[in-house]
């Protein structure tokens, strides 16, 4: 038998070996820096991680990147837009990260974005959505994903143009975001119907709605329908007490974002049947593109597929694409092929505009129904996100000029 120095000195020794190969490995990585409020948002970012995973496995399966392993650095930023900046530093300067991507946030994203351009960092804008991120504050860094506010309200409001509704209740969360979709479905929706007038704004903290206090103060102003922004937990409880007040009885809701797995499935059989929304209808696909990631999700998850898995998939494919049509991970030509990149995802084709930055990546309209004790959307139609955004002249008045 070794004597137990010899042990412990020959596991010490395999130790350092083993630190010294994943050393050597994670050198011979490509790293992407992936922000997020993994925490507190578990209910997307959980689902978002699990679509990167299941697009780097097909992506490194194949080879890789330019020859390389693709490899996401995961950091919570705690939602706090200083935190976020602090990460961000280090994963491009300590762990080696080409780029940043991430952040559900948009006040996060707004101030990774600011960074980015200071420093001069690629930033993909995977999920916020705030219109500012790719106009009034858009940069030459900042590339975004998935589908804007002004995108999905536009969507929203061609089919409230349609109703005979004159009156507009909104409430959304007092942030970027919800400031920018509330402001974004008033201008679409004056565009198409010029009559139609906004009788009040609510705007609940963000996961600290009065719920009880809003619906009365939305029941005041008489409203023919309502546009909801809240999501989480905010929805759950305005939901709730709107239905038990009679809130939407004889009223067209818009919920944007409501339709999504992660915001639909926790209100079980208290979802809002007759709500316009956005969503994912993962349960109604029969084939194609959209059937096969469904499919290869759950049986590498057992579990069902949200928006955020989704996004977290298309995030990890758009960056493959980036740095193969850059041929580089230098960040000046990574910013060049990003510009115009074309990616090929479950839901088709999608270009990052040269002009803002904004990828066409559209987005699922429906309505909500119950099926078997749950929310589901029903009537959906798949909206082309190209057909939903600002001319080149508009967008040269949208965003600086310099950037």
């Amino acid at each position: 038998m070794k004597p137990r120095n010899t042990i412990l000195a020959t596991v010490a020794a395999f130790a350092i070996g083993l630190s010294s190969i994943s050393a050597y490995a994670a050198g011979d990585t490509i790293k992407i820096g992936e922000i997020n409020h993994y925490k507190r948002m578990a209910s997307f970012t959980a689902p978002y991680k699990n679509g990167i995973e299941l697009a780097l496995g097909e992506i490194n399966g194949a080879g890789g990147v330019l020859g390389k392993p693709l490899e996401f650095i995961y950091r919570d930023d705690q939602g706090k837009p200083g935190e976020a900046i602090k990460i961000a530093e280090e994963l491009m300067t300590r762990n080696g990260a080409v780029m940043l991507t991430g952040t559900i946030f948009s006040h996060v994203g707004l101030a990774i974005s600011s960074f980015a351009a200071e420093k001069k960092y690629l930033y993909l804008a995977a999920e916020p959505l705030a219109d500012a991120l790719v106009w009034a504050k858009g940069n030459k860094y900042t590339f975004r994903l998935r589908a804007s506010t002004f995108m999905q309200a536009s969507m929203l409001a061609e089919v409230a143009a349609k109703t005979d509704a004159i009156k507009y209740a909104t409430i959304a969360p007092n942030y970027a975001y919800g400031k920018d979709a509330v402001a974004a479905f008033k201008k679409a929706l004056k565009a198409l119907k010029p009559e139609v007038e906004f009788v009040t704004e609510q705007w609940p903290a963000l996961f600290k709605i009065d719920a009880g206090a809003e619906v009365q103060a939305i029941e005041r102003a008489k409203p023919d329908a309502i546009y909801n922004v809240t999501f989480g937990g905010d929805l759950a409880k305005f939901v709730r007490e709107g239905t038990t007040r009679g809130l939407f009885e004889g009223r067209k809701v818009y919920g944007l974002l409501t339709g999504e797995p992660e915001y639909l499935d926790p209100l079980k059989d208290e979802a809002p049947v007759g709500w316009v929304v956005t969503g994912y209808p993962w349960y109604d696909f029969k084939d194609g593109p959209n059937k096969v990631f469904v499919d290869a999700y759950r049986a590498k998850y057992n579990e069902r597929p949200g928006i955020g898995s989704l996004v977290g998939y298309m995030t990890a494919k758009t960056i493959a694409a980036g740095i193969t049509k850059a041929g580089s991970t230098d960040t000046e030509a990574l910013v060049a092929a990003f510009k115009g990149l074309d990616v090929d995802t479950p839901i088709g084709k999608i270009n990052f505009r040269k002009q803002d930055h904004q990828s066409t990546m559209g987005a699922f309209v429906g309505t909500v129904a119950l099926k078997d004790g749950a929310g589901v959307m029903v009537d959906w139609s798949f909206k082309d996100g190209a057909n939903y955004l600002p001319s080149d002249e508009e967008v040269m008045k949208l965003r600086p000029a310099s950037k």
